[in-house]
């Protein structure tokens, strides 16, 4: 209370002091000593009026106590009284149980009389339920079948509550309503015939689907209120529950099972497309009957029944299973394609579940796999181990009829542009195309699989075309008269090498289609040097052809007979364009090589003449007449295969300058200006050696031993840098030795 207190007054000074706090207010004092007043009778006022609310509550609470207290004490008394009572009446009670038995007695009785009519009509009715049946009219049948199971088990409920250990009695009631059981299974037959033809019946006669649904609802509702009775008395008729819904559920689920199974029609001994056939036979079947349940059976049964959601759950289960059956069969790697894309895709597409008149009941979303992935990956396995093997087979067998070719005495097509080709790039990408057009159906990462696949089986078959070429080609040289068409399809070899590199250029292009595949694809070898392999030593064998039928007209240059009139330039200038007239049906890009190829060779056979020293001229007329007629030689080559290099572009002057300059220096007359003439011709051709210039001065036949060495020696102390452009063709030249030089004379 002390504390209160100087709280109070603390307060109090603080509030005080807020109110003078300027000299004019001391006028005031009275004023607020009387507002204060005021305020302190108001406030114990309202102190006063709060305590006597207090005190009248508490008084009008004990009052109530004290009325309660009393009841209390009523009650007791009551409640002692009662079972004072209560004792007195037991054996009062306990004198009634013969009217109790009579009270249970008359209730059977009642029960029997109520239902005495229908007790002694059971046969008759029987026999109408029956034909009712058998009529069809379902709804009639069913009632009567009630009536006489009402009454069955009314008589049965009656006499267990008698007695139930009676169990004669019980029999006894059983039997003589023994036909109600069957003509309840032959009911339930002719429903579950209905249900299995459900999907035709509610096309032709809804009523009657409709009939079936009412009964097995009323079925569902006695199966309710039995088993509700069950839980008091314990009392169960026989046959029940019967769980006709469950049952419907279930004969519905075997429909769906039995109609995907027996859609497939053929077997692969009878049709090879007999997988293809039994999934269209599926979709159609599958999409139909759905679509018959969305629009009609809908309407014939309850909402709660979701009849609908039930049957894509049916068909959708059923379906399942038929996948993993048919997966698990050993197929072949076709139908293993066929069963991936109806599965993955199809099946999934607006041919089937995304069909428009399925939406929206049909959530493609929400729909399990048909196949676990780990099936799917299986299946994936095997078809890529199947299709490895059968690229390898069909890849050895189109080379083999290829090869088959290749001996023919006929001429090889040409293409639209007059090119020499055989059918083996068409055949080969054809396949490739094929089976990636296959695997896209199924997904994209199966189809760079594939892709990788053909690219790897590619580079195989590539190496062995290389290898089935280089036979060709050296079979036809033990025999050159055999094939006889041996030029024409070495050409259309050479041909293919360019085929092969465009369509496979062309088969990444149209089948990767980011940046993450195209590594997948430069991963793989490269295949565009074993082409340009197979076309270079295809074109070697032409020329190679060509040469050795030049050899004997080679071999007459820089000869006696040459220099007094041979013609053997002539001679090989018209065979070269002989044979180049038959090489162009070869592609530019390899008939480009070739010319250069067979313009380098020309020119180094020639000069090889030269180097083997197979003439020494003995005058100046005479190395004057030779070396024009190197000089006229070398114009006839220059002409020659500048007009076979017409439209390449290439400069063709370069190699037949070399002859021009190696006749300068036969050709020279004044012997002291040798050296400087020698030193030209190394200066251009830098890959020209010390053997070359002595055979070259030995053919001049004029040059002492002591000139050779100077010339030797001088050159020897400034080797010539050779340019990045430069094509040697000094430097695979052999010098034969003197003693091989003789002979050759």
């Amino acid at each position: 209370m002390k504390e209160t207190d100087r709280e109070a007054v603390a307060t109090a000074v603080q509030r005080v002091a807020g109110m003078l706090q300027r000299p004019d207010q001391l006028d005031k004092v009275e004023q607020y000593r009387r507002r204060e007043a005021r305020k302190k009778a108001s406030v114990e006022a309202r102190l006063k009026a709060a305590i006597q609310s207090q005190l009248d509550g508490v008084r009008t609470g004990l009052s109530q106590l004290h009325n309660a207290l009393n009841d209390v004490k009523d009650i007791q008394q009551s409640l002692a009284d009662v079972s004072k009572d209560w004792r007195q009446s037991i054996n009062t009670i306990e004198s009634l149980k013969d009217v109790k038995d009579a009270v249970v007695q008359h209730s059977q009785l009642a029960a029997a009389v109520e239902n005495l009519k229908n007790i002694f009509s059971v046969p008759e009715i029987v026999r109408e339920t029956q034909d009712l049946i058998e009529q069809g009219a379902l709804l009639q049948a069913h009632r009567k079948l009630m009536d006489l199971e009402c009454s069955r088990d009314g008589l049965m409920y009656e006499q267990y509550r008698m007695d139930s250990g009676n169990t004669r009695d019980m029999t006894l009631i059983h039997g003589y309503f023994g036909s109600t059981q069957g003509l309840s299974d032959e009911l339930a037959k002719q429903l579950w015939m209905v249900l299995q033809r459900s999907l035709v019946t509610v096309r032709r006669d809804p009523t009657l689907l409709v009939s079936v649904v009412r009964i097995i609802e009323r079925e569902e509702k006695i199966d309710r209120r039995i088993l509700d009775r069950k839980k008091q008395t314990g009392f169960v008729p026989p046959g029940r529950p019967k769980n006709w819904k469950e049952k419907m559920f279930t004969i519905l689920e075997r429909t769906v099972t039995t109609r995907i199974e027996g859609t497939q029609a053929d077997t692969r001994e009878s049709d090879k497309m007999w997988l293809v056939r039994h999934l269209e036979i599926i979709r159609k079947y599958v999409l139909d009957d759905l679509i018959v349940a969305k629009n009609l059976m809908v309407q014939c049964f309850p909402p709660h029944y979701e009849i609908f959601k039930n049957l894509l759950s049916m068909y959708h289960q059923a379906l399942s299973t038929r996948m993993q059956e048919l997966a698990s069969e050993d197929l072949e790697a076709n139908e293993i394609v066929s069963l991936l894309t109806w599965v993955l895709n199809t099946y999934t597409s607006t041919e089937m579940m995304r069909n428009v008149e399925l939406a929206p009941e049909v959530d493609v979303s929400t729909l399990e796999p048909l196949l676990s992935p780990h099936v799917v990956s299986e299946l994936l396995d095997t078809y890529m181990s199947t299709l490895t093997s059968n690229i390898i087979a069909w890849l050895r067998k189109a080379l083999e009829t290829d090869k088959k070719d290749w001996v023919k005495e006929t001429e090889p097509e040409a293409d639209q542009d007059g090119y020499y080709q055989t059918t083996l790039p068409a055949i080969v990408f054809q396949m490739f195309e094929q089976n990636l057009q296959v695997a896209a159906q199924i997904s994209e990462d199966l189809k760079t699989k594939v892709l990788v696949l053909c690219l790897q089986q590619m580079n195989s078959f590539l190496s062995r075309y290389k290898d089935e070429a280089q036979l060709y080609k050296e079979e036809h040289l033990r025999n050159r008269q055999h094939p006889q068409c041996y030029v024409q399809y070495m050409i259309a070899i050479i041909n293919n090498c360019q085929t092969f590199k465009e369509s496979i250029v062309s088969l990444k292009r149209k089948y990767l289609k980011n940046e993450v595949e195209e590594g997948v694809s430069l991963s793989q070898p490269n295949m565009d040097g074993i082409l340009d392999a197979i076309a270079k030593d295809g074109c070697s064998g032409l020329l190679e052809e060509v040469f050795l039928d030049l050899e004997q007209h080679l071999n007459e240059l820089m000869t006696k007979k040459w220099l007094l009139g041979s013609n053997a330039v002539d001679i090989i200038c018209v065979t070269v364009e002989d044979y180049f007239n038959d090489f162009a049906k070869i592609k530019k890009l390899y008939k480009k090589r070739m010319t250069a190829e067979a313009h380098r060779r020309v020119v180094v056979e020639y000069l090889r003449a030269v180097m083997q020293k197979r003439i020494s001229f003995r005058s100046p007329e005479e190395r004057k007449e030779g070396a024009e007629k190197m000089v006229r030689e070398a114009e006839q080559l220059r002409f020659l295969f500048r007009k076979l290099a017409s439209g390449f572009g290439e400069d063709v002057d370069g190699c037949c300058d070399s002859i021009v300059a190696v006749a300068e220096v036969i050709k020279l007359t004044d012997p002291s200006l040798l050296y400087l003439e020698v030193s030209t011709l190394v200066s251009k051709y830098p890959d020209i050696r010390d053997d070359h210039i002595g055979a070259l001065l030995a053919v001049r036949g004029d040059t002492s031993r002591d000139m050779k060495q100077t010339i030797m020696e001088t050159l020897e102390q400034g080797p010539a840098q050779a340019s990045p452009s430069y094509m040697p063709l000094f430097k695979d030249i052999v010098v034969p030795s003197l003693n091989v030089a003789k002979l050759l004379k």
